[in-house]
């Protein structure tokens, strides 16, 4: 890629790369879902495996050690203008790790999408992105529309003197995962989005969440937007309890790190 030439948000042409049986499975889930290419190279040729396609493809997802990926990508780093993105999750798939090329490479927005299908968390440590601190868990009725949830968003962040800017990431609960409105308002408005286990959200005792009857009676859980921000926000308070726009419902949480 040529030196100021636009890069997507998210990597297009990616390439998972596993090493054991068990990776091999996480990186063929995660190619099915990102359009992605699979490698496994036999034993001693990951070397030559990773010279060869490194620059390649715009965005490499290593599920191994993370001291291996470095080690094998070092010799080929060039600069954040031509570097693909580069991601190392664990082989128990806990951490999604942006590696190389956070902001010009996208490799930070490809790191959150890895991280939501996982279920992993996400590391981050570029200062733009770990200097934010407001989680918005949202919840929605089925079918909403994209405009209904950018809308809300962007109405309560004005209400509560904050921007996109400000904002980590979304999340909200799994049964929402396809929820196109939704997904499409966050990519719109490039807000991260991640899901929330339903087992997670049931088992959450915060004391400050206020119990939504519906989420009650037909899931057994306790509410979607408050709970969610909290369990995603680190050390989080609510700033904002649920409010309820246009079949959206957000809660702000901030994380005190």
């Amino acid at each position: 890629m040529e030196e100021g030439q636009e890069r997507q948000l998210i990597p297009e042409k990616i390439a998972v790369i596993s090493v054991t049986d068990s990776s091999e499975l996480t990186a063929k889930r995660l190619a099915a879902a990102l359009g992605a290419d699979t490698f496994r190279p036999e034993k001693g040729g990951l070397r030559a495996l990773v010279e060869n396609i490194f620059h390649s493809y715009d965005g490499l997802i290593f599920i191994m050690a993370s001291g291996i990926v470095i080690r094998m990508i070092a010799p080929l780093i060039s600069d954040k203008y031509h570097d693909p993105a580069v991601i190392t999750v664990d082989d128990a798939c806990r951490y999604a790790i942006s590696t190389l090329s956070g902001h010009e490479g996208g490799a930070n927005d490809l790191c959150w999408k890895v991280a939501s299908f996982l279920g992993a968390e996400a590391v981050i440590t570029t200062a733009s992105d770990t200097n934010r601190s407001i989680v918005l868990g949202i919840g929605c009725r089925k079918d909403i529309s994209e405009e209904a949830v950018r809308i809300s968003i962007e109405e309560v962040l004005e209400e509560q003197s904050l921007t996109i800017e400000d904002i980590r990431c979304a999340v909200s609960a799994e049964l929402k995962k396809n929820e196109e409105g939704l997904l499409r308002a966050m990519e719109k408005l490039g807000i991260p989005l991640i899901f929330q286990p339903l087992e997670k959200i049931r088992s959450s005792c915060f004391e400050d969440v206020t119990p939504s009857d519906a989420a009650i009676r037909h899931f057994n859980i306790p509410g979607v937007s408050e709970p969610c921000a909290l369990l995603t926000a680190k050390n989080g308070r609510l700033i904002m309890k649920k409010k309820k726009i246009r079949g959206v419902t957000i809660a702000l949480a901030k994380e005190d790190i």
